[in-house]
């Protein structure tokens, strides 16, 4: 099989610097030299886990060896796609956090060649996204047999549910009841950090994110709100990656500091190819942030 040729340099870290990789999209642990598929269900040893990642960071996710070359964002003088050829489509902007939730449960469901990307310019965006695809005028959409749907998590779970590659959710019990009561609380976090963006004091932050610490140690059988990957983890990392940017250069406030299963997290996070290609240049994350909750200051 022939060796995939590097990633372009689209490829940035959320929570620092680091080298593009091929893209690859199944979920796996890897171990020295050999990976065992990590579909939803497996319960690696934690305390096996955790060391590996601090120690070698051979947490990761491998794949198929499936790479994409990430097309270019339609803008108001770009034509638009056939809409009546049936294929399916994730409408997406690079920066929304919303739009890469989406992205990311594409790319670890394995679905790249089943799922094109269709990048929208949000600051030039051509008039038939909005009069011929999906009237709300946001991303992300899917246009998915014939109709067009939105609502990230709305959208991750239908992706989950509706095509091939590993189960991403948990199908039953407690964990099922566990993961719909974190999925519903992301607004709650989201709206309690960004509270105190503004001003000295970051204790609504630290309350947000303390409250993340505990419901991380719930599952010990792996890094994650789970233990194993999921969907809630998806749903999470596209704002926490702001945050932890943010943060660090507005408050110098280090969110995983004394927060060490949030700190294994954005680890296991970082190995997770599926989410590394999906992340924006670290600055350019936070001059939008400082523009848009500072900007009056």
């Amino acid at each position: 099989m022939a060796i995939p040729t590097p990633i372009p340099t689209r490829v940035f870290s959320g929570f620092g610097t680091i080298t593009p990789e091929p893209h690859f999209t199944c979920i796996a642990i890897k171990f020295s030299s050999t990976s065992t598929p990590f579909p939803f269900g497996f319960s690696p040893n934690k305390l096996q886990l955790r060391p590996l990642l601090n120690t070698t960071r051979n947490f990761c996710a491998v794949a198929t060896g499936v790479q994409e070359v990430l097309p270019t964002p339609l803008t108001s003088t770009s034509p638009p796609p056939s809409m009546v050829d049936g294929a399916t489509r994730l409408y997406i902007s690079y920066t929304c956090p919303y739009a890469q939730r989406v992205w990311i449960t594409r790319n670890c469901k394995g679905l790249q060649d089943k799922i094109q990307l269709v990048p929208i310019d949000l600051k030039d965006r051509p008039s038939w996204y909005k009069d011929k695809v999906y009237p709300p005028n946001k991303v992300p959409a899917l246009e998915h047999k014939n109709e067009v749907r939105g609502e990230s998590l709305d959208l991750i779970k239908y992706i989950d549910s509706h095509f091939e590659g590993p189960s991403l959710s948990p199908s039953s019990g407690p964990a099922m009841e566990f993961a719909e009561e974190l999925l519903s609380y992301t607004d709650t976090f989201y709206k309690t950090v960004v509270s105190s963006f503004k001003g000295d004091d970051v204790t609504e932050a630290c309350t947000a994110f303390d409250y993340i610490e505990t419901v991380l140690s719930k599952y010990d059988d792996g890094p994650f709100f789970l233990g194993q990957f999921s969907l809630v983890d998806i749903a999470y990392a596209p704002f926490i990656e702001r945050f932890q940017l943010f943060l660090m250069d507005v408050k110098n406030y280090d969110i995983g500091f004394g927060r060490p299963n949030l700190a294994a997290w954005m680890e296991a996070m970082n190995n997770i190819d599926g989410y590394k290609i999906t992340r924006s240049n670290p600055k350019e994350l936070v001059e939008s942030y400082k523009r848009r909750f500072l900007a009056n200051i």
